[in-house]
């Protein structure tokens, strides 16, 4: 029971841990906007979600151990980000202090990805409204 919930609520899950690491992503990014030669980093969403959730289907993570027998086994998944999936932006225009971060395209991106958040927290909190009214009847 408790892993079909699970697998209902995944993908969900994923996505707002992720959008999560990518608005301090961008907040570093607009952080260092008069830094020179701070390079602007993101990551490509799409790919790195589909990664994730594929991870978690494979029940890869970290393994919790028990320290009774009565104890149920479980599974932590390691989602989230790391330097080596980090992208330097490409600039529209160069600078002359070698600093890569455009404050247009990073607040649109900032404002983007808090869009996107609201609306899975929205989405996440309606299927946990279906899921409570289904247990209630």
């Amino acid at each position: 029971m408790i892993d079909r919930l699970d697998a209902a609520l995944r993908f969900q899950q994923e996505a707002l841990s992720l959008r999560t690491q990518r608005q301090s992503v961008i907040a570093s990014n607009i952080a260092h906007a008069d830094t020179p030669g701070y390079k602007a980093r993101d990551f490509d969403f799409s790919s790195t979600l589909a990664q994730s959730v594929e991870r978690g289907k494979r029940a890869e993570g970290v393994s919790l151990s028990t320290t009774s027998v009565r104890h149920l086994p479980g599974q932590a998944s390691a989602s989230g980000i790391d330097e080596r999936n980090l992208e330097y932006r490409i600039p529209m225009q160069s600078s002359i202090d070698g600093n890569t971060v455009e404050m247009d395209t990073e607040r649109v991106a900032f404002a983007d990805n808090a869009v996107h958040f609201e609306s899975g927290l929205t989405v996440m909190s309606a299927k946990i409204k279906t899921m409570l009214s289904a247990i209630q009847q």
